[in-house]
């Protein structure tokens, strides 16, 4: 089941509903170091501030092929002011020493990229089952889990709502989901493995994006509908990576919708 709209020229073509708390206060915990098949993971936790006994869904936020960024240390703070308990994990912890951050440089872009098919996909998977197990024990967390993540982070997102703890997912510009390019031996399955989500899906693209072109995305699209998954499909007129509020491609017009529309689809599914 699927419901689209095509966002085009700052025109908004839906209205959606957004119910949350206002204002609330949000805490960065300690990061936890996490036991993992192929070593100690560190996961940076941002809780909302709430009286003791409330407990609130968790969201396993997954970042760019960089890390934990300043926007992406944004992001996390922004959805633990929305009421959720946030755990994001570095990807890249069996290739980097903890609390490693790449800069936004070709230099950067080209040691994240080739970490991302050095790791296998069975790490990948490892790691989410970690993070998802954490979250349960949490004693903030109400049990109800979802996963959100931008371009690698995406299609992380999507590859943890195979597991059944996961009831939603929001994925921003998912990247190499079509090309089946994740993790070692360039040979992903997440796409062929798609009628195993049972969370709802959130996918939101730029149609200017470069690493997701047009036949791209409907052989994504395209996959969903012959798995029956239900899902929502957004396209904006927009670049690669345009909710990073860095750089020249931030649309902070598109960036805003697209929050709206995460609140949504976690509002409906997780509460």
């Amino acid at each position: 089941m699927c419901r689209t709209w095509l966002v085009s020229s700052g025109l908004q073509l839906a209205c959606v509903r957004v119910l949350h708390d206002i204002g609330m206060l949000l805490t960065e915990s300690a990061p936890v170091d996490l036991a993992t098949p192929t070593g100690p993971m560190r996961v940076h936790v941002f809780r909302p501030a709430l009286p003791a006994g409330r407990q609130v869904p968790g969201i396993i936020l997954y970042s760019e092929i960089f890390q934990l960024t300043g926007p992406v240390r944004r992001t996390a703070a922004w959805l633990a002011g929305q009421g959720y308990l946030v755990a994001a994990p570095e990807v890249y912890h069996e290739l980097e020493p903890a609390g490693t951050v790449l800069p936004y440089t070709p230099e950067g872009s080209a040691r994240g990229n080739a970490h991302k098919t050095a790791k296998t996909l069975a790490a990948y998977d490892s790691d989410a089952s970690a993070v998802i197990a954490w979250l349960q024990a949490d004693p903030q967390c109400s049990g109800k889990l979802g996963a959100a993540g931008m371009c690698l982070g995406g299609h992380l997102a999507f590859r943890c709502a195979l597991h059944p703890a996961i009831g939603a997912a929001a994925c921003l510009y998912p990247t190499d989901l079509h090309k089946k390019s994740l993790g070692a031996g360039l040979a992903d399955d997440s796409l062929e493995r798609c009628r195993a989500i049972n969370g709802e899906l959130l996918m939101i693209f730029g149609r200017q994006d470069p690493h997701i072109p047009l036949a791209g995305r409907r052989q994504v699209q395209a996959a969903l509908e012959d798995a029956e998954r239900t899902y929502e499909w957004h396209e904006f007129n927009a670049q690669h990576a345009f909710i990073r509020d860095e750089g020249n491609r931030y649309d902070a017009v598109r960036t805003g919708l697209t929050q709206t529309l995460i609140v949504d689809l976690f509002q409906r599914c997780l509460r």
